[in-house]
């Protein structure tokens, strides 16, 4: 490919708003261009390297014995209704209608579609198992699409489904995908790891794992222990209580003692009053679950995960309850709800549970408890893990090690459904003996536009994008200093010939710019190897050098060939 008819408009700057490294450099680069808030054209480069990995996507699927189909994105809203998921999506699910007012959505995943399909054509244990997938176009309203292709409103994923007539068979082809996977972010040059997750509006009744990849921008936190294996989500991490902790002065008092704290509302208000550290206190919020009222008690120190509140009460809906509704429950002013003397459900995390004693509100407007003895005065509540996780947590899983923080994009997610959509959607199979059961399914989703970003984040400099061999638009880039000399020319459209020939792709710079525009751009765009033709073209002689090395070699033009075609 000539370079003077590609169309790869660079950028000297990128955009202001542009806060990932990967979003400037793709802009700069001219991967992409935005149409819209989270809505992106692929110019050529950008799409030669989607392709390379919807490629190796592909064949990693095929090799797991997986079958491609291709679902329409447009989805009748009627079986999101049966599967009871068209109000908990949520406002990210894109809702129309059409001129003969039917409902519909258009597809951020594509379950319940994939299960009315197999419901129709897959009746025998004999058909199973069975794993499809496709590549394709999903839509989400994001509140706030940022970050170029690592938070969009279209994108392009990847998402499989398998069908098993039992659970192990469902283990099975569980680890296919993820062995699977593994394999496909190995080849596209992604350092990943494989983090336990909360299934979130998926669902599911077995395990779940996300694939990381390790970046700075990365939204999603990922607690991991120093000593063993364990990995997962900051809103799955769990931790270890192994003893009763004791709090200091705190917890030296016996009996319930009420405590004047005239507007002293917030924990580090409580910190300063009593000249105690924040894990002294018992902090309580107030939410709804559902629309009713519940509790939640943490220790200072600690936030509340709501997602993992959410599922302990199995609920569609939490949030924080509005004033009104906290004060009618507590009888206090915001700032000193406490454990004692509610009404409603309580849910105590273990680490509150393992104090023994602290100082928590009093339900009463400037009053809190000291010596809250939990044995005592939360008997009756809910125990479990409430809380996020924090570094230095002792791991659940070795009880050992220690847990440490790192930030991760989520590139990947495999899930174990079971029978959450087979049986509101009655997807029903004959089983061996003959009697009628659901379908036992697993989905399985990788971000394929995202994978873009992931890799412009793990793989880039301050000069430019450095893309693995893998995936990158062009293998080799060759450059003549000057246009307008024609023994480079000559020598650099032969070295191009060859390399093509020989079914390496390559692109020749053939622009009439100056050689600093033309190293400059090479840099930004990322090429792996670079073959620079200059003042010794009439000897044969070259310049080599790759994208990810500072060193230059001066070769002859057959070694300069064999190096590029390695």
């Amino acid at each position: 490919m000539r370079q003077s008819q590609l169309f790869m408009p660079t950028l000297r700057e990128a955009p202001s708003d542009a806060e990932a490294a990967s979003h400037r450099l793709m802009l700069r680069a001219g991967l992409i261009r935005q149409l819209a808030a989270g809505i992106y054209t692929y110019l050529p480069l950008g799409r030669r390297v989607l392709r390379k990995l919807e490629q190796i996507v592909r064949e990693e699927m095929d090799q797991a014995g997986a079958q491609e189909v291709l679902m329409p994105a447009l989805q009748p809203a009627e079986l999101w209704q049966q599967s009871s998921r068209y109000e908990v999506y949520g406002p990210e699910l894109i809702r129309l209608r059409d001129r003969h007012e039917r409902e519909f959505t258009l597809g951020p995943t594509h379950e319940e579609v994939i299960t009315a399909l197999v419901r129709g054509e897959v009746n025998s244990y004999r058909q199973l198992p069975m794993t499809l997938y496709q590549i394709q176009t999903k839509f989400r309203d994001e509140k706030r699409p940022r970050y170029g292709l690592l938070r969009g409103r279209e994108f392009l994923m990847k998402d499989a489904y398998s069908f098993d007539a039992d659970w192990d068979g469902l283990h099975r082809s569980y680890m296919s995908m993820y062995e699977a996977y593994n394999r496909i972010f190995t080849r596209c040059g992604l350092h990943c790891r494989a983090v336990e997750a909360d299934a979130g509006s998926i669902g599911g009744e077995g395990g779940t794992h996300e694939f990381m990849a390790l970046a700075d921008i990365g939204e999603d936190t990922i607690a991991a222990c120093n000593a063993c294996s364990y990995a997962a989500n900051l809103e799955k991490a769990e931790y270890r209580i192994g003893h009763k902790e004791n709090n200091g002065p705190a917890s030296q008092k016996k009996e319930l003692e009420r405590l004047h704290t005239p507007d002293i509302k917030k924990v580090d208000q409580l910190v300063e009053a009593f000249g105690l550290g924040a894990d002294a206190f018992m902090k309580t919020l107030i939410y709804t679950a559902d629309g009713k009222p519940v509790a939640v008690i943490v220790r200072g120190d600690h936030e509340v995960n709501e997602i993992k509140v959410k599922n302990a009460l199995a609920a569609n809906n939490l949030e924080l309850a509005d004033q009104e509704t906290a004060e009618r429950v507590t009888g206090a002013p915001t700032g000193f709800a406490g454990p004692i003397g509610l009404n409603i459900p309580i849910l105590a995390d273990h680490a509150v549970l393992a104090m023994d004693a602290g100082i928590a509100g009093a339900n009463e407007k400037d009053y809190h408890f000291g010596s809250v003895n939990p044995d005592d005065h939360l008997a009756n509540a809910q125990a479990g893990d409430y809380r996020n996780a924090i570094a230095g947590d002792c791991c659940p899983r070795c009880g050992q090690g220690r847990l440490t923080f790192h930030l991760g994009i989520e590139v990947g997610h495999v899930f174990k459904l079971g029978t959450k959509y087979s049986e509101t959607l009655n997807a029903k199979f004959l089983n061996g003996s003959g009697t009628e059961q659901p379908l036992i399914m697993g989905c399985y989703g990788i971000g394929v536009s995202r994978l873009l970003s992931a890799v412009v984040e793990q793989h880039s400099d301050s000069n430019g994008i450095i893309w693995p061999k893998s995936i990158a638009p062009y293998r080799v880039h060759v450059i003549p200093v000057s246009a307008k000399d024609q023994a480079q020319m000559d020598l650099a459209l032969h070295i191009a010939s060859r390399l093509q020939e020989a079914g390496v792709e390559t692109l020749l710079d053939d622009r009439d710019e100056r050689p600093g525009v033309k190293f400059k751009d090479s840099d930004l765009i990322g090429i792996p190897i670079r073959i620079v033709v200059g003042k010794h073209a009439a000897e044969g002689i070259v310049e080599l050098k790759l994208r990810n090395e500072a060193i230059v070699q001066k070769l002859d033009l057959e070694e300069a060939i064999a190096a590029a075609l390695k």
